[in-house]
């Protein structure tokens, strides 16, 4: 299982970093990690996904305005180099509640705008239930796409 992501504050990392702990404590499953950031080399992909993206956006209240997405461009940018996006087997997101109906709202966009589905999501550095609710959705989501 691969897992690609983007960390701005380090919540992110730490949650994929835990879910792949768990993932092998509990099932013996490796998760490859591998992180997209600033000074990335983009290299074209051949073999499935999932795509973590916290949510930082520009000001406003993310749905009449304000949902400029910053700071995780870099991996926008990566998901469309070459098509890479078309190997997603879909988005998890991250972001703080507080922020209502900004809360994921990155994640969601990509979804829309790279027509893979939002899976799930989880508040900054996610819970322990939070890990195993989403190895649970990536693990599902992995059996259906090999029938």
């Amino acid at each position: 299982m691969n897992i690609f992501y983007i960390s701005i504050s380090g919540n992110t990392r730490s949650f994929v970093k835990r879910l792949s702990a768990y993932a092998f404590d509990n099932y013996n499953t490796q998760i490859e990690l591998k992180e997209i950031h600033e000074n990335s080399t983009f290299e074209d992909e051949t073999e499935p996904f999932f795509t973590f993206v916290p949510t930082y956006l520009d000001g406003g209240n993310g749905v009449d305005n304000g949902d400029t997405e910053i700071l995780t461009e870099t991996m926008r940018e990566y998901l469309d180099y070459h098509s890479n996006y078309r190997y997603c087997l879909g988005v998890i997101g991250s972001g703080n509640k507080n922020f209502n109906h900004q809360y994921c709202l990155t994640a969601k966009q990509y979804a829309e705008r790279f027509d893979f589905p939002f899976l799930a999501d989880y508040e900054l550095r996610g819970t322990q239930e939070d890990l195993e609710r989403v190895y649970t959705v990536l693990v599902e989501t992995v059996a259906k796409k090999n029938g």
